[in-house]
């Protein structure tokens, strides 16, 4: 028991959050629903239930993605984040589904509602529930990227960098992100209905949150599917590969992989070293690239392995040693 509170301690924090909230939005909006019969509202109940199911299950999936590797499962459970988030995807595909279609039905069987100012009260209030959580999510997404941002700036920094945050809050930005300008679509929608009596308002506005939520299953479902399959990080594959060629032991790289396994990388190197040396020499060569390379963000696992210098160099970038003496002297452990 203690192992599971200490791994939910460590889970997702922006997606649990989304969860709390969107439970308490979708109960507004279902009452309201109740006592209307608004169809965008119906959309919206569905919406704020889907985001609310899958936000859960990803706090879950990412606390349990920290688990440490077992005897069973030696590679750990990196991937378990990205696995929960496709099956998350499945619940708003299924919601999104349903509020296209009654939208739809809507639309050509428009039916006037009631209790204006009942939807407009609760929609209103969701709409800034779900940009709070917006606005929590963009802060998280500054604090993984490196930058210590909040408010509305988090908010304009995220739009650039969403594809470096982790799964689970990349997926917490877009589900509220789609949330609220649908909170404002129907909330547009209901006020054109009650004034100018145009009712079909109310199904289109249900539609367009539709095929809003449908963009962020697929959107979600491509990005999981190659995190679960095993993606390569080529910003961080070409960063590690210059400190790695960088270091003045190394002569020459036979490989280098950066592969994400859930919020994580895994490295794994081949560099070719001067067969001259001492195996102790190479160890402490090892130990010193290790710390480099453990030291990068994100990676919580390398693998470094040496052969012989073959004289036929492999690697393609920079691999001469471009630092002067006394920047290599601050390497950790170098030595002469």
């Amino acid at each position: 028991m203690k192992d599971i509170l200490r791994l939910l301690k460590d889970g997702n924090k922006p997606s649990l959050l989304a969860a709390i909230v969107n439970t308490g939005i979708a109960i507004l909006k279902a009452v309201a629903y109740v006592l209307t019969g608004n169809v965008a509202m119906f959309a919206e109940t569905l919406h704020s239930l889907g985001d609310a199911a899958n936000q859960f299950f990803v706090y879950i999936g990412s606390a349990l993605s920290k688990k440490a590797p077992t005897p069973n499962f030696p590679n750990g459970f990196g991937r378990v984040v990205n696995l929960v988030c496709l099956g998350a995807v499945i619940v708003v595909g299924i919601m999104s589904y349903e509020a296209v279609k009654e939208g739809w039905h809507h639309v050509l069987n428009p039916v006037e509602t009631t209790g204006l100012f009942i939807n407009l009260g609760v929609l209103g209030l969701a709409t800034l529930l779900e940009f709070f959580v917006l606005i929590k999510a963009s802060k998280e997404i500054a604090h993984e990227t490196g930058q210590p941002y909040s408010g509305l700036k988090a908010f304009v920094h995220s739009f650039t960098h969403l594809n470096k945050a982790k799964p689970a809050t990349k997926l917490v930005f877009m589900e509220d992100m789609v949330a609220t300008i649908g909170g404002l679509l129907a909330f547009t929608a209901v006020l054109i209905a009650h004034f100018t009596g145009f009712l079909q308002a109310e199904g289109i506005a249900s539609i367009l949150i539709g095929l809003m939520m449908f963009y962020v299953v697929g959107k979600i479902f491509l990005d999981n599917a190659r995190g679960a399959i095993g993606e390569t990080d080529e910003e961080m594959l070409n960063h590690i590969a210059l400190i790695i060629a960088e270091d003045p032991d190394i002569k020459d790289i036979q490989k280098v992989e950066v592969i994400k396994e859930g919020e994580y990388l895994h490295v794994e190197v081949i560099a070719e070293v001067d067969p001259k040396q001492t195996v102790a020499y190479i160890d402490d060569v090892r130990d010193r690239l290790m710390k480099l390379v453990l030291k990068q963000k994100g990676v919580r696992e390398a693998l470094i392995s040496f052969d012989e210098d073959d004289g036929i160099k492999t690697w393609q970038g920079v691999n001469e040693p471009t630092m002067s003496d006394e920047t290599r002297k601050k390497l950790p452990e170098y030595k002469k």
